[in-house]
């Protein structure tokens, strides 16, 4: 089996080296992967300017755009043979719930699934050493069939990781929501221009039976189906029994 591995944490990832070198015993492992780190880049894509490609030996090359950005390139540039699968990761850090809006890691897979390739994204939940990423590897690696199997053009597979050497089971969840408690520290720079970072304060994660995030706290590997067309249908009823009106001249 052909398989196109990318992340958003960087070609010298340690995640992404731990699926090249377990996929690698038994398929055929090509990574177009970003030159540096990209996380939070969300589903962005370079629109405007050049991408570089950079090869750094057989079927292994970094890429100078977003993790989005690597899949096109992976797909369409013949630089790799067509892919049976695209995987994005292993992340450093979980990617729960609401944290697929952000991930670079999610974007890759639903940018592979968006051009007709099953996909899937792999975190595991720690942000320090040690990171167990191995587990996660050899868990897709004998796999992989099933998750062909399941796969349709609809969705991507969302896995989450404890950071562990051995899982309690597998549950097939649901994604939570995440309220995120940022800051915002302002800086006035020598050159006189005001500058602002944003700090990442500790995340809320509101409970709720089912959820990835819950699975992840007990010890369980978590896989959720992500849906790639953002479709509503509660919502979609009460606008169109709202009483929006025209403005008339």
């Amino acid at each position: 089996m052909n398989i196109l591995l990318t992340n958003d944490d960087g070609i010298k990832s340690p995640g992404l080296q731990s699926l090249k070198n377990i996929l690698g015993i038994r398929h055929t492992v090509f990574i177009v992967a970003p030159d540096g780190e990209r996380s939070g880049t969300s589903h962005r894509i370079t629109l405007k300017g050049p991408i570089q490609l950079k090869k750094i030996e057989d079927g292994v090359f970094s890429c100078s755009g977003s993790p989005a950005d690597c899949v096109i390139v992976g797909l369409l540039s013949g630089k790799i043979p067509s892919p049976d699968i695209v995987i994005s990761g292993i992340n450093i850090g979980p990617n729960l719930g609401t944290d697929l809006i952000y991930s670079g890691t999610a974007a890759a897979a639903r940018q592979a699934v968006l051009m007709g390739k099953p996909a899937l994204a792999l975190s595991v939940d720690s942000m320090k050493d040690p990171f167990h990423f191995d587990p996660l590897s050899r868990f897709i690696r004998e796999n992989l069939e099933t998750f062909l199997q399941l796969w349709d053009k609809n969705h991507f597979a969302n896995i989450n990781a404890p950071n562990r050497p051995t899982y309690k089971g597998i549950r097939t969840t649901r994604p939570c929501r995440r309220i995120y408690h940022d800051k915002l520290v302002e800086f006035q720079a020598p050159d006189r221009h005001l500058y602002f970072f944003i700090e990442g304060m500790e995340v809320e994660t509101l409970s709720m039976d089912g959820s990835d995030w819950e699975a992840v706290r007990e010890g369980y590997l978590s896989i959720s189906p992500i849906f790639i067309h953002p479709v509503t249908e509660k919502e979609d009823e009460r606008y169109r029994k709202a009483p929006f009106k025209l403005h008339e001249e």
